[in-house]
């Protein structure tokens, strides 16, 4: 297939409107429920209260903002992809803003902004006109118009993802994974929820011992994804991405999509892994092992469990048939020591190692060393 053949038929899938809207009618559209603008992903976009008073100072000078994309659903409804925040943003201003549960955030106070410092402690509407905007103000403020770019609902429906991808990808501050959770809330809210009760499975937070930074920006999350993931494909998949952040993605979909995903059956598996795990090697699971001290010492490492955590899983079944005691203890423990005496697993660990190169070695071989 030529460019231009490639071109013109994926140009054929993609479907759009764009026009102008006033903040006004975008309000009302919220209010209406017509205008979805995920509350649950409040928790992944972090501005300040500097960044939306800044927002709504364009707004009230008449700056051009730039435009939101939104993706038309079955039912008529818009999905926000791109400009969550800046809607957030007046919808909490405006004291219209809800919460995931359904209550109203509480309206937001503005701080001193560049141009209109007198912004400082300004409301949308009070008994006091000294501390809001007056009647002429908000009227100014709800004429102000914002384009809208439409993915009408008969495009290909994997565009509304790539879409929302691509933006926040080049836009925001998100992790890999927060920009992750955003995607499989849009996909599928039942398997991103799944998703996090088992990242928050005690036994697992106690053998990954992460920092609150990492928790924050949802790395949990992402080692239980791997954890599923790399468990369940062919690692002869991985053949063809660039970068491990589209693989984990493109599959996470997959899985969130396929109806013979069975969650019931991987969850028992994730839980009596890390049950086995946590009883075994604890906290020290997932670190290096310092032959001088004869210790296991330093932080989480990503590639130990990469082996140890997907070679138990993978022969979890094995394990449950046996008493954890003192010598099952020991046993488990020489394994993962053996790992870093095992020139195979170290030469292809570290920082210059390609996932294309690590995986497809350190699966296998945790696989191999973790078979009762």
């Amino acid at each position: 297939m030529t460019l231009q053949e490639e071109i013109d038929k994926k140009a054929g899938e993609i479907h759009t409107d764009a026009y102008p809207m006033s903040i006004g009618e975008l309000i009302s559209l919220y209010r209406d429920n017509e205008l979805d603008i995920h509350p649950e992903f409040q928790r992944f976009f972090r501005w300040t209260l500097l960044q939306k008073t800044k927002l709504i100072e364009s707004i009230l000078l008449g700056l051009p903002l730039p435009p939101i994309f939104v993706s038309q659903r079955d039912d008529g409804v818009w999905d926000v992809v791109d400009g969550l925040q800046r809607l957030s943003t007046i919808f909490e201003f405006v004291g219209i803003l809800k919460e995931e549960n359904g209550d109203l955030h509480p309206p937001s106070k503005l701080t001193k902004a560049k141009y209109l410092p007198s912004l400082e402690g300004k409301i949308w509407e009070s008994d006091n006109s000294n501390g809001s905007l007056t009647s002429a103000q908000r009227l100014e403020f709800k004429r102000e118009k914002i384009g809208v770019q439409i993915i009408k609902k008969e495009s290909d429906p994997d565009i509304k993802y790539e879409l929302f991808q691509r933006i926040n990808t080049l836009g925001t501050r998100l992790s890999d994974q927060e920009l992750r959770n955003c995607l499989l809330i849009m996909v599928n809210r039942d398997f991103y929820d799944w998703l996090n009760n088992l990242a928050k499975y005690e036994p697992f937070t106690d053998c990954i011992v992460l920092s609150d930074k990492s928790i924050n920006e949802q790395y949990n999350l992402e080692l239980a994804l791997r954890f599923i993931i790399f468990k369940n494909v062919d690692i002869g998949d991985m053949h063809g991405f660039g970068f491990l952040a589209e693989f984990l993605t493109e599959k996470m979909i997959e899985f969130a999509e396929s109806p013979t995903f069975d969650k019931e059956t991987e969850e028992q598996i994730f839980k009596n892994t890390f049950d086995f795990i946590n009883k075994t090697l604890s906290e020290y699971a997932f670190k290096r092992y310092n032959f001088d001290k004869e210790r296991f010492e330093g932080k989480f490492l990503l590639s130990a469990y990469e082996a140890i955590g997907i070679g138990v899983g993978s022969n979890i079944d094995e394990w449950n048939t046996k008493t954890i005691d003192n010598d099952l203890i020991e046993d488990v423990k020489d394994r993962a020591i053996s790992l870093w005496d095992n020139e195979t697993y170290t030469n292809n660990i570290g920082s210059g190692i390609n996932f294309n190169t690590r995986i497809p070695v350190i699966v296998p071989l945790g696989k191999k060393i973790f078979k009762p």
